[in-house]
């Protein structure tokens, strides 16, 4: 079995699930629903959107186990998204009823043309370190070497100016 930390996202409401927390629960649901445990769910936290979107996000985090390697993890969280609306292509970092991002995985690495493991961007992203050092603090990522706490500690820390 494999351990996943997964990213969480949404900030369009859905027809059946309501507003974008709800969303997120629905897919956490559907995810266990396609034989993935769902170990654990941190609390959903609002963000400011990235990009063109004026919506504000619903961002999480989860730990999940399962057999899948992180590719074929990759196309079932796709499928996912698919199930909620989500289409492929459309401009970049629009407003979505759903995103899932594979974080980090008990495996270490792993690249891909389609996948890098871990996240490329989730370094320098408040709203995915701080659902995913409330599950899993002392993960370390297998880049940095550096827990998911040392990371958000590093990423909120006060700096002092330069003259």
């Amino acid at each position: 079995m494999q351990r996943y930390l997964i990213a969480l996202g949404s900030n369009k409401r859905h027809h059946r699930h309501g507003a974008p927390a709800g969303v997120l629960a629905a897919a956490l649901d559907a995810l266990a629903a396609q034989g993935i445990a769902v170990l654990a769910a941190a609390p959903v936290l609002q963000s400011a959107p990235l990009g063109p979107s004026r919506r504000r996000y619903a961002n999480g985090a989860a730990l999940i186990e399962s057999e899948l390697d992180p590719e074929e993890l990759l196309a079932l969280l796709k499928s996912t998204e698919r199930l909620f609306g989500r289409r492929s292509g459309g401009q970049r970092w629009a407003s979505r009823v759903l995103d899932l991002d594979i974080v980090l995985w008990s495996g270490g690495a792993w690249s891909s043309p389609d996948l890098t493991v871990p996240h490329k961007s989730f370094r320098q992203r408040g709203f995915v370190l701080r659902p995913a050092r409330a599950l899993a603090p002392l993960w370390r990522d297998p880049i940095t070497g550096l827990s998911l706490n040392h990371l958000h500690a590093r990423l909120t820390q006060p700096r002092r100016l330069r003259r």
